[in-house]
């Protein structure tokens, strides 16, 4: 009797897990292993900077805590060109738009400099993380361990995008410490 229980809980568990799983992979059908974690993370710390993004009335874009340090804005447009470079590091060619060049890290300062707007920031900030989510669904784990040069030091193409990952968790962090001092509360926390 053990046995049948064991063998009839299994089933239900790979019934009722089947579907999830199905979804998963029709929402990510290049990503696996890593890659598919760190899209899962990068999909909610993406919902996240948007959404505050979106909060912060665009009156509060020029707002910097204090001298030397960069404003929401240039915080907003520091992380669309990381979404852009780092990637770019790896091979991924950015939109010739941006000017971004994983080459040339100057590239990057040069976007994070430009004079946007509010609409523009969050426009390119959109299409940043859309820029980087397709970049990672297309690493494949058999690459995840190739060398890379990362910023002139040695590294690999999963250290890459665990660093994007941190990256952009550290500037959430950030972003929702200036919301805060601006009276915006981050909309996950209402």
């Amino acid at each position: 009797m053990p046995a049948t229980r064991a063998v009839v809980a299994l089933a239900l568990l790979t019934a009722l897990a089947t579907p999830a799983v199905a979804q998963q992979q029709a929402s990510r059908p290049d990503a696996t292993g890593l890659a598919a974690d760190l899209l899962k993370d990068l999909g909610d710390l993406e919902k996240k900077m948007t959404d505050l993004a979106r909060a912060i009335p665009a009156d509060k874009y020029a707002w910097r805590p204090s001298a030397g340090t960069r404003s929401v804005g240039e915080v907003l447009r520091h992380v669309a060109a990381d979404n852009y470079l780092l990637p770019a590091l790896l091979g991924h060619v950015p939109d010739p738009s941006t000017g971004i060049r994983g080459d040339d890290y100057k590239t990057a300062v040069a976007f994070e400099q430009r004079a946007l707007d509010r609409d523009q920031t969050l426009a390119q900030l959109d299409r940043s993380f859309a820029f980087m989510k397709q970049a990672l669904a297309g690493t494949t784990p058999a690459r995840m361990g190739e060398a890379v040069s990362l910023f002139g030091q040695p590294s690999t193409v999963q250290y890459t995008w665990i660093l994007t990952a941190t990256h952009l968790h550290e500037h959430l962090g950030q972003l929702i410490a200036y919301a805060r001092s601006n009276g915006v509360v981050p909309p996950w926390s209402k």
